[in-house]
């Protein structure tokens, strides 16, 4: 049987080291971009996503919430679309140094916001 705190602690491990993981790449996306290319650079970050988004629904389905009903969730969710979206200019699709640093600053506010609106349970945590 699924437990939600052990559900959680993962969830706030896998946010914890995808946070970590996307400041590191970022540093090296400003150091040595060639790095990015390396296949466990590449694979790594989808295997802790898919494992924070497990426990996510887990926890979602066990305490039978809904987004819609759930402000602060229904903000959470957003942000993580911005929040990828931010991330994919800033590791991959940015054409020039500037753009990709700037994305990447961006990512890294809203990844705080999406932290403090987990803490808070409020859309506007601040």
């Amino acid at each position: 049987m699924l437990d939600y705190a052990l559900l959680k602690q993962a969830h706030v491990a896998c946010a914890a080291a995808t946070g970590l993981l996307f400041v590191a790449r970022g540093g090296l996306m400003l150091a040595r971009p060639g790095a990015l290319r390396a296949r466990w650079l590449r694979v790594l970050p989808h295997l802790i996503d898919t494992a924070l988004l497990a426990a996510a629904l887990g926890m979602l389905w066990l305490a039978r919430l809904n987004p819609v009903d759930a402000p602060w969730l229904l903000a959470k969710i957003v942000a993580l679309l911005i929040y990828v979206a931010l991330g994919t200019v800033a590791l991959k699709r940015g054409r020039t140094l500037g753009t990709r640093v700037a994305a990447w600053v961006l990512a890294l506010a809203v990844f705080g916001y999406i932290v403090a609106v987990a803490l808070a349970k409020d859309p506007w945590p601040l």
